[in-house]
């Protein structure tokens, strides 16, 4: 276990502005973004004995904040809570797919982050496995393969319109599957 250690009384002061800049570019608004910030310092009093010392005190911000972002629009896309979760972005730097948003800060890993990463692949593998057949291939050539949009379309003998209504089918239920099986 790492030497980590909560102070409080410092996470305005060392934490508030970076927090606000990471969520001022998710919701791209002030008063959302503060509240938002507001809600996971309390969230973080009210579950400072949750812990362990594997993370920095900031990581464990952060994974808090991220967690609320996310239920900030799971609560405004909600349909039965079935909704895509999705992103604002204020420039197209952080432009990223809704899949991303779910996985740890590259740059600030713990054995934590390694684990929900981990839990999530197979989560995401899970759930693509439920695909249909076709809309799973097409998804994973296109998503995790990387392949371009006329060598799927060539050899699914489909438009890129169509390659791209299939690609937007499997990620709504992919968002509802890790919906009900992962978060």
């Amino acid at each position: 276990m790492a030497d980590h250690q909560l102070n409080p009384h410092k996470w305005v002061d060392k934490y508030s502005d970076y927090l606000y800049n990471y969520t001022i570019v998710k919701v791209n608004d002030k008063e959302i973004a503060e509240d938002i910030i507001s809600e996971t310092f309390l969230a973080g009093l009210k579950s400072m004995k949750n812990f362990k010392g594997e993370a920095s005190e900031r990581t464990w911000l952060i994974s808090i904040l991220k967690r609320k972002i996310i239920d900030h629009y799971r609560k405004i896309n909600s349909n039965k809570g079935k909704a895509e979760v999705r992103m604002n972005y204020a420039n197209d730097e952080d432009a990223g797919d809704w899949l991303e948003e779910r996985v740890a800060d590259p740059f600030d890993k713990t054995a934590e982050d390694d684990l929900e990463n981990t839990e999530l692949g197979v989560a995401i593998y899970a759930c693509i496995d439920k695909l249909p057949e076709k809309q799973a291939t097409i998804f994973r050539k296109k998503t995790i393969e990387g392949q371009d949009t006329e060598t799927i379309c060539k050899e699914f003998d489909i438009t890129p319109s169509n390659l791209w209504v299939i690609i937007h089918r499997a990620r709504t239920a992919l968002a509802s599957c890790l919906q009900e099986n992962w978060l």
